[in-house]
């Protein structure tokens, strides 16, 4: 599969960290982030690379060359084969694929030259061609999601809806952030464009928003841009510290799994109505401490209102939202939410037949635990479960986990904590 990498960025919001190259030649722990993408690629397979480039864009041919041979000026070789597309006047982020469209020919990878990344791509890319669709957009959720732009999805993954950063936000929305990375076919390419210019997000990917033709692939490994001199230093920080390349799916993932009420939300019994949801105090922080940690933070949670009739699915939805919206407006995510839907008990008034049954998912079974783990291929031995109640050790327990709980019962649990803050801050120290 070609790769088509766009490195014609000018990087004016980070022109304090280097005013005089690309913004795809910023060195992170002494290498430029192109040569770390470029490296991601060849590991996994992908060396048949094209970069588009503009701006100082002979600083890139001279570093690389055709990627083949020695590089011109490093004298190193770098394991792909690399061809160029130079812009000899700008073409918006998107106009050079409509120049090298007869190269494009199969789908093909595109990605931005200047963002850090490691992440599994033969994973993502065999997901796009089980979904069959146009373009699969590679989503994670993010800590600053109120300046990002959103994309809504169903639960298959087809894209409904793409929220603009610029776009006002009426609603409480999941943390669902478009990374950067594609899968595109060529097909895309075939619509007519009147413009020299091209946006890739406005006129080439948002219209497709509805169609049925574009899903999201979800995925919690490692995206980061590096748009102002803040996360530049954020992502140096985390490669150092080894977090760029841990979170590879290939790679054992650990996780902190977290139950919902009375462990994030305040407990008010059955959770019905959305106005009733209330982030507990500490709960941003200890989850924002989770995120920088490395852990991944996955909610697990019984919702059995759902097979009692008293709240749909859609509505749940919009509770998660809410959360998921409360926590990024304090740079804080979760990384999935898990809920099982089932109650085995019959005779409510407006009970939903088909849950009403006993299944494999609902506390204190760890049936929602091992799907996370199968999902994101969690090592569970060095992952913990935290809730408030006996349910929750014992779901974590019997997944084999480490357990902690939120009061002072005896269940068993490896440790005993007075809210999810002080749990984070004993384990995380």
């Amino acid at each position: 599969m070609k790769v088509v990498i766009m490195a014609g960025g000018k990087g004016t919001r980070i022109t304090s960290i280097a005013r005089d190259i690309p913004k795809p030649m910023i060195k992170i722990e002494g290498k430029p982030v192109l040569e770390h993408e470029i490296e991601c690629l060849r590991n996994q397979g992908f060396d048949d690379i094209i970069l588009t480039v503009s701006h100082l864009g002979h600083i890139i041919t001279d570093y690389f060359g055709d990627g083949s041979g020695v590089s011109p000026s490093t004298g190193k070789p770098f394991g792909v084969k690399i061809k160029y597309y130079f812009e000899e006047e700008p073409l918006g982020n998107a106009g050079a694929l409509f120049k090298i469209k007869d190269k494009l020919t199969e789908d093909f990878l595109l990605l931005n030259g200047d963002v850090m990344f490691d992440v599994d791509f033969n994973r993502f890319v065999k997901y796009h061609k089980e979904k069959g669709g146009l373009v699969t957009l590679f989503t994670h959720p993010n800590n600053h999601p109120y300046d990002s732009g959103l994309i809504v999805a169903d639960d298959e993954g087809v894209v409904h809806k793409w929220i603009t950063k610029e776009e006002a936000r009426t609603e409480y929305y999941r943390n669902r952030v478009n990374a950067g990375l594609h899968v595109i076919s060529p097909k895309v390419l075939d619509k007519i464009i009147n413009t020299q210019k091209v946006d890739l997000d406005r006129q080439l990917l948002k219209p497709l928003a509805g169609s049925g033709k574009m899903f999201v692939y979800d995925s919690p490994e490692y995206v980061k841009d590096m748009g102002t001199p803040e996360r530049y230093m954020a992502v140096c920080n985390d490669y150092r510290l080894g977090k760029v390349k841990a979170k590879n799916l290939q790679n054992k993932q650990k996780a902190i799994f977290i139950d919902r009420d009375g462990t994030i939300n305040k407990y008010v019994g059955f959770l019905r109505n959305i106005n009733d949801f209330e982030l507990l105090p500490g709960v941003a922080e200890a989850i924002r401490l989770i995120n920088e940690s490395g852990y991944l933070a996955i909610v697990v949670t019984n919702q059995p209102v759902i097979a009692r009739g008293e709240v749909t699915k859609a509505e749940l939805e919009q509770i998660h939202n809410k959360m998921e919206t409360l926590l990024g407006n304090e740079g804080a995510y979760v990384d999935r939410i898990y809920y099982c839907p089932h109650h085995p008990h019959k005779g409510y008034e407006g009970e939903i037949e088909e849950y009403k049954i006993e299944c494999e998912c609902r506390k204190p079974k760890p049936g929602l635990i091992m799907k996370a783990a199968k999902d994101y291929n969690i090592d569970l031995s060095q992952s913990w479960m935290v809730g408030d109640g006996e349910n929750d050790i014992r779901a974590g327990l019997s997944a084999g986990c480490k357990t902690a709980l939120i009061g002072q019962e005896d269940y068993d649990q490896d440790l005993s904590v007075s809210s999810l803050l002080d749990f984070v801050k004993a384990v995380l120290k």
